[in-house]
C-alpha cells in the first residue's frame, strides 16, 4: 500500500481566494496564499521515506502529527506576526511566506510510534518505519470463542 495524498481543503481555498478578489480594499498581494511543497516519498523494505521541500523554515516553523484518521499531517504553522509586514511598505514583493497543510494517508504496516523527523539544509526528512513481518503476526491477537 502506498502513501496517498489528501487534499481536502480544495474547494474552502479556492472560494476563500476568489471571495479575496472581489474584496478590493486588499491587496491580493498582502492576503494569505496556500500551497502544498514539493514531496519525493521513496519505499525501501523497512521504511519509506519523504523529502519536503521547505526552503528557508527551522523545524520550529513545521509541525507534524498523526491525526484519528491514520494521516500523517505535515503543517506550517505562523511564526510572524502579520502586524510587521504591514508596518513594511514595499517598492517590489515578489514572493511571501505562504501556509501549507499536506494530508497523507498513512499505510497500516508504518509504525506509527516510530516515525522521525528532521530539518537539513531545506529538506524536512520524514521515516516511517514499517513493520516486519514477525511484528505484524505478533500483533494479530486471537478472539476466544465462549
Amino acid at each position: 500500500m502506498l502513501l496517498a495524498k489528501r487534499n481536502q481543503d480544495l474547494m474552502p481555498s479556492l472560494f476563500n481566494e476568489l471571495l479575496g478578489w472581489n474584496n478590493w480594499n486588499n491587496n491580493f498581494f498582502n492576503e494569505e496564499h496556500f500551497t502544498s511543497p514539493k514531496m519525493n516519498v521513496t519505499e525501501c523494505p523497512e521504511r519509506f521515506e519523504l523529502e519536503v521541500c521547505v526552503p528557508g523554515l527551522k523545524k520550529e516553523d513545521l509541525n507534524l502529527c498523526i491525526d484519528t484518521d491514520n494521516n500523517l499531517v505535515i503543517e506550517m504553522q505562523e511564526s510572524s506576526s502579520k502586524e510587521t509586514t504591514q508596518e513594511k511598505h514595499y517598492l517590489r514583493r515578489e514572493f511571501s511566506k505562504m501556509q501549507f497543510k499536506q494530508m497523507l494517508s498513512l499505510p497500516e504496516n508504518v509504525k506509527k510510534e516510530d516515525i522521525s523527523a528532521k530539518v537539513e539544509d531545506g529538506i524536512l526528512y520524514i521515516n516511517l518505519p514499517k513493520f516486519s513481518p514477525e511484528e505484524k503476526k505478533a500483533l494479530a491477537q486471537p478472539i476466544a470463542i465462549s
